[in-house]
């Protein structure tokens, strides 16, 4: 097992598969030393989730919509039982209604884009307000964005100014957050064939476009990520908050 992380506690929400972005980084993770808990959305996702679970050994794995504050309650009170603190949070969570998604921003319902913000971004602010008194000794957390946040990319449409928001709220929680050591960051992959990815229309061209113009000419893998998390969340990163660090090849330096 590699070093880094041993004796660290770490909660990861987002997983869905073992095609996940937050799969990868929780690999990341427990190849590192770091205990594991894990969550899944719904009794749909249960039993792709907890196959996952089982081969890192999580010692958590518990329900959570982030919509459901009685289970996010519950999860963080079964954190604080079985150990008493939580070193690292990872937030993998996006959600926007299909119409909503596939359409102009311009003509997107209020419900869809309340409901894309509320589930995608502020989250995270609920996360790290929970996580919060865990980790009195500092921590790490982290969000996935992607470019979208930064440039207009066709296709990407509402989670363009929701990833935005996204990444404002990182900045402003690794602010408030800094102060007692808790560092929050923000990984931001290039594109790649991910089932939240695979909601995206035309996404397939999205892809092989990202991969043409990346100077590394490949796509990033749910391991490049999950290495770069695995970082974020070690102690030889903790003077780094409020960023956001793009895993995707170069893209984003292409004009």
């Amino acid at each position: 097992m590699a070093e880094g992380l041993q004796g660290m506690k770490a909660l990861v929400v987002g997983v869905a598969n073992e095609h996940s972005i937050a799969w990868g980084i929780a690999m990341a993770l427990r190849a590192a030393g770091a205990d594991m808990a894990l969550t899944f959305l719904n009794d749909k996702a249960e039993p792709f989730v907890r196959p996952l679970a089982e081969r890192l050994g999580a010692s958590l794995f518990m329900p959570l919509d982030v919509g459901n504050s009685a289970q996010q309650d519950a999860l963080f009170a079964e954190i604080g039982k079985a150990w008493g603190q939580l070193d690292i949070l990872v937030h993998c969570i996006a959600f926007a209604p299909r119409a909503d998604l596939h359409g102009r921003v311009v003509d997107t319902s209020a419900k869809g884009f309340s409901l894309a913000m509320d589930v995608s971004v502020h989250s995270l602010a609920r996360l790290c307000r929970a996580a919060e008194p865990l980790m009195p000794k500092g921590g790490a957390c982290m969000t996935v964005s992607y470019y979208g946040a930064e440039k207009v990319i066709s296709t990407y449409n509402m989670m363009g100014p929701v990833k935005a928001a996204l990444e404002a709220t990182a900045r402003e929680l690794a602010s408030e957050l800094g102060p007692k050591g808790i560092s929050v960051n923000v990984l931001s992959p290039g594109a790649m064939a991910t089932r939240a990815g695979g909601g995206i229309a035309r996404f397939d061209a999205m892809l092989e476009q990202a991969r043409v113009r990346a100077p590394m000419q490949r796509l990033a893998r749910i391991e490049d990520v999950g290495a770069a998390a695995a970082f974020l969340a070690s102690p030889a990163a903790r003077c780094i908050t409020g960023e956001t660090i793009h895993v995707d090849g170069g893209y984003h330096i292409m004009g």
